[in-house]
């Protein structure tokens, strides 16, 4: 009966602080990322609640991937810190106890969040990263008005820098338009007002340009020199082509590729989305990412394994001590993760083979200091 006891107790200790630490960290990395990243993604475009809302759910996953194996490392260093402070260990190895048999509820608690790991970097997150993507191209299409904002420049449509001073509904007022071409700007166009035509069923959509003034820029491919046309329009017509939009968003890299894509490129040698033979660079990244989505998950079980010994060595009750060890455990670990990303267009480094160093180098430190723990 007091195995089970002990097995609840610790177990408990253990899985109530992993979870505060997941929600907390989760909560600093989302909300230190999210304006980051919506950014990146939609400019200064003002969004509805709901869809914002959406964009914070599609960024929890990426910070899970982090934060579990994160908050389960911080939580063992205090719980077995304490419990070494306290004596609770030397009482327990007095009953006759093993290290392992102590640990045990811990191992299984690594086993059960690797599997929530694995399951968030193979299946999740992916698929979050690729909607993610999307949903600029999803507010564009639904309500392409809400891409134009008052003293705001729109920088997201492929092509256009378009600075709108003033709107009103569908009308929009003292608009600069940037056409874009090679990295020149082709054209510039200056309109008092412009009326947003859609319609339903037609992707792009029609800018109807009141008293514009464009000025239209042309490279002279012998002298090199560029050639400018200033011309009046009471009235004229731009179509923004979302098409192009669409193109670039389908793009994808290996990071936002599924699993089963991956697997697919490594059997094919083509990429699973063109069905393009993939050149060397190409083919080292995705079989980077695919080694990457197999080895992370691992890290709950090698920091259980780390995280024992040094929580019991440590021997201290102050959180700040233990969460600092924690941090330096986890930075050295991820350095192996960053490197092989850096390096994944690179075969010649070896970059897939990189992404389990840190699994193996901790395992084995781990393996030794557990080993003479159990020895005292």
């Amino acid at each position: 009966m007091f195995p089970r006891i002990f097995d609840r107790y610790i177990g408990r200790q253990v899985w109530t602080a992993t979870l505060t630490g997941v929600v907390v960290l989760s909560g600093v990395m989302v909300l230190g990322n999210v304006y980051k990243k919506l950014d990146q993604l939609l400019g200064n475009t003002e969004l509805p609640m709901a869809l914002v809302a959406q964009f914070v759910l599609l960024v929890i996953p990426f910070s899970l991937i982090f934060t579990i194996p994160w908050a389960f490392l911080t939580s063992i260093l205090l719980v077995y810190g304490r419990m070494s402070a306290d004596n609770e260990l030397v009482s327990l190895r007095m009953t006759g106890m093993s290290m392992a048999r102590i640990c045990l509820p811990v191992f299984l608690l690594a086993a059960v969040l690797s599997g929530v790991c694995y399951w968030v970097n193979v299946d999740v997150a992916p698929a979050a990263k690729n909607k993610m993507k999307m949903l600029f191209y999803q507010v564009a299409t639904e309500d392409p008005a809400a891409l134009f904002q008052e003293n705001r420049v729109l920088d997201k449509l492929p092509g256009y820098r378009i600075y709108t001073g003033g709107r009103d509904g569908d009308t929009l007022k003292d608009l600069t338009i940037l056409e874009i071409e090679g990295g020149r700007v082709k054209r510039t166009i200056r309109a008092d007002k412009a009326r947003l035509e859609i319609t339903p069923g037609v992707l792009d959509f029609v800018l109807k340009l009141e008293d514009a003034d464009v000025e239209s820029v042309q490279l002279d491919p012998e002298s090199n020199i560029e050639n400018v046309d200033f011309i009046h329009f009471d009235e004229t017509a731009l179509t923004i082509e979302l098409s192009r939009l669409r193109d670039r968003t389908e793009r994808v890299n290996a990071s936002m590729k599924s699993t089963e894509q991956l697997w697919q490129e490594m059997q094919t040698r083509e990429d699973s989305v063109t069905k393009v033979a993939m050149d060397k660079k190409q083919f080292s990244s995705s079989k980077t990412e695919l080694n990457k989505r197999y080895s992370f998950p691992l890290a709950c079980l090698t920091f259980a394994l780390v995280g024992i010994p040094l929580g019991v060595t440590a021997q201290r009750r102050e959180t700040s001590a233990g969460f600092a060890l924690s941090l330096v455990t986890a930075l050295v670990y991820m350095v192996f993760i960053l490197v092989g990303d850096i390096l994944s267009d690179q075969p010649g480094s070896y970059p897939h083979l990189l992404m389990w160093v840190p699994n193996v180098l901790f395992l084995a430190i781990g393996g030794v200091l557990f080993y003479r723990l159990s020895r005292r």
